[in-house]
């Protein structure tokens, strides 16, 4: 039975590293229910499950889990000590804390695209996760960790894509790789930079304003100067008359 087990667990792990990118170290949100259920049947999961999963391990939960954890009260106080040692990764509920159960649900919305491994015995969690393409679900049962094969909505989703119907999330993250190392995609700051040097600069309406101030500081000086040749003629006129008359009396 162990042999069949990491068989299909290899096949379902193969399954989503090739349709969503999920891949070492994987992340394995843990809730309330499956720290429960992994302290009566003895697992040690930090040991157990590199083991089984084949590979390295992330045991994450969210503050949600560990409220939820401290409000139901000493029945689950081991439950919560097992939560406690995990890593603890930012969910989107920071001032008003809700379940555990929509918690989790809400880290993997969007594609899931930190690749979460949902690890619940919750039975209303496993059926929305399940509707969800993408998203690894794990329980135990019979004292043993069992990773669910891909859902009939994740398989769907992986025919659409393949159909040319669709485009995954990590096929997009790949395109923008690629496209901002030949220089087809810019980054918004650098276009933000290449617009604000267009605007510096002198306003041609304020050089337009100077040209028209110079116009007017010449046209006084201008004004003067004809006013002096007048007076110069003025003087030559009358200092030529008085010579006129002396030359007929002498």
């Amino acid at each position: 039975m162990k042999i069949t087990r990491q068989k299909h667990t290899k096949k379902h792990l193969g399954f989503f590293r090739n349709n969503f990118g999920v891949w070492e170290p994987y992340q394995i949100l843990l809730d309330g229910t499956f720290c429960q259920a992994a302290l009566r049947g003895c697992i040690q999961l930090r040991e157990q499950l590199p083991g089984y999963l084949m590979g390295e391990t992330q045991l994450c939960t969210t503050r949600c889990v560990l409220k939820e954890l401290e409000t139901l009260g000493k029945d689950l106080y081991g439950a919560k000590l097992i939560a406690q040692k995990c890593q603890v990764r930012n969910c989107p509920h920071f001032k008003n804390a809700v379940s555990g159960s929509d918690c989790l649900l809400s880290m993997v919305e969007e594609g899931n695209p930190h690749h979460y491994f949902v690890a619940t015995q919750d039975q209303n969690l496993s059926m929305k996760v399940k509707k969800k393409p993408g998203v690894p679900l794990m329980f135990i049962i019979q004292n043993t960790m069992v990773l669910d094969k891909p859902s009939s909505k994740t398989i769907a989703f992986v025919k659409a894509i393949e159909s040319g119907q669709l485009v995954s999330v990590h096929e997009k993250e790949s395109i923008k790789q690629l496209k901002e190392k030949q220089g087809l995609m810019k980054n918004p700051e650098q276009r933000k930079r290449k617009r604000r040097k267009k605007i510096s600069g002198p306003n041609p309406l304020s050089c337009l304003k100077k040209n028209k101030k110079a116009q007017d500081t010449k046209s006084p000086t201008s004004e003067k100067k004809s006013k002096r040749k007048r007076v110069r003629i003025r003087n030559r006129s009358s200092s030529a008359v008085p010579s006129e008359k002396q030359n007929p009396k002498g």
